[in-house]
């Protein structure tokens, strides 16, 4: 369950940074981490690790509401 969860989370930060123009490399620079950690977000590996700071950092750029991010 919790995999799922963290699946689902980091397919929507891709899409949403899609969304918004960023590539992972700016996406990443922006809240300060390195590539790889954000890849490892967005494929849904780090969720265990991706403190809820960072999440709400992501959230700043990527600008999802609630809803969008948990439906």
């Amino acid at each position: 369950m919790q995999n799922h969860l963290a699946r689902k989370i980091g397919l929507k930060v891709a899409y949403y940074r899609k969304l918004r123009g960023y590539t992972q490399q700016q996406l990443a620079q922006k809240i300060d981490v390195s590539l790889s950690y954000m890849g490892k977000i967005e494929c849904g590996a780090l969720i265990k690790c991706a403190s809820l700071p960072i999440l709400l950092t992501i959230a700043k750029y990527i600008k999802p509401s609630i809803k969008e991010v948990i439906l």
